[in-house]
């Protein structure tokens, strides 16, 4: 039995406006149990929420109970003004501000701390993201403020110097992680932080026909080469599907993305047995870390 490690039951996975209109007014209760009942009918009973700003999350760790889930939640995820991250939470202006949101969830009683730290992929040109990542120093300051206060930090992170920036900061888990480098992956194996890739996104954008098929194709096939290399370096894997975002049905998703490390990974060699058990490693190490204190 896998857990998923990152996902955003705010959303549907087909239509985020229609999402928005479904929470934004008041939290829909109906919506949250049948996202519920997906992951319980595909036996997943352990979710890792990576927050919104609209209350579904904090609601649905108090029902998943119901459904034998051990849901985590960072209630909602912190951006800095300006920078990419409203979709999913609330804005820091100064370091202040980030430390009282901080504050904001622990009086919460969130599990965790979640930051964003980059922006996400143009599918439309390779190599791409929509905006620069932040400051080092801005994100070290972000972990630290969040590792005095007791929490574990999750980061979204993409673009070689910001994920670096965030492993070096003492990130406890880089989520996304695209157009990574190996630098990135040796830092992550020596500090031992645990690597969400969400390969699926991509995946399922696949002849869909919203995006060019070539520049899919092109970053899929770094991605699982990134997954590769880390594996090998032993650096700490999880699957986590980001799940809700478009195309990746809650409940389902992290198992395609299990079915796209098994596939990597056994078609040069590995054992699909050995391969299982280093993502429940990972799904552990999330387990005992991402938690409230």
């Amino acid at each position: 039995m896998f857990g998923e490690c990152h996902a955003h039951l705010f959303m549907n996975g087909t239509d985020y406006r229609q999402a928005v209109r479904d929470h934004k007014d008041s939290v829909n209760v109906q919506k949250i149990r049948e996202e519920l009942s997906a992951y319980q009918q595909n036996g997943i009973d352990f979710v890792r929420d990576g927050g919104d700003k609209y209350g579904v999350s904090e609601r649905a760790r108090d029902l998943a109970q119901e459904y034998g889930i051990d849901y985590r939640t960072p209630v909602f995820a912190i951006h800095r003004k300006g920078h990419y991250g409203g979709i999913v939470g609330k804005a820091a202006e100064t370091l202040t501000e980030y430390a009282d949101l901080v504050s904001e969830v622990r009086h919460r009683n969130g599990d965790f701390i979640k930051i964003m730290v980059s922006g996400i992929m143009e599918y439309e040109t390779f190599g791409v993201l929509s905006e620069p990542g932040l400051e080092a120093d801005w994100i070290r300051e972000m972990v630290h403020i969040a590792h005095e206060e007791g929490f574990s930090v999750m980061v979204h992170g993409n673009g070689r110097e910001t994920v670096l920036a965030a492993v070096e900061a003492g990130a406890d888990s880089i989520e996304h992680g695209n157009y990574i480098d190996t630098d990135c992956l040796d830092a992550m194996a020596e500090r031992e932080c645990v690597w969400v890739p969400t390969i699926v996104t991509t995946r399922n954008l696949l002849g869909c026909g919203r995006y060019p098929e070539h520049v899919l194709e092109q970053i899929y096939e770094k991605e699982c080469e990134n997954l590769i290399y880390g594996f090998e370096k032993g650096v700490k894997l999880a699957a986590g599907s980001d799940a809700g975002a478009y195309l990746i049905p809650h409940g389902e998703g992290v198992l395609q993305e299990i079915q796209i490390f098994v596939e990597s990974l056994t078609n040069i060699g590995y054992n699909e047995t050995g391969v299982r058990e280093r993502i429940q490693q990972g799904e552990r190490w999330i387990r005992e870390h991402f938690h409230r204190k």
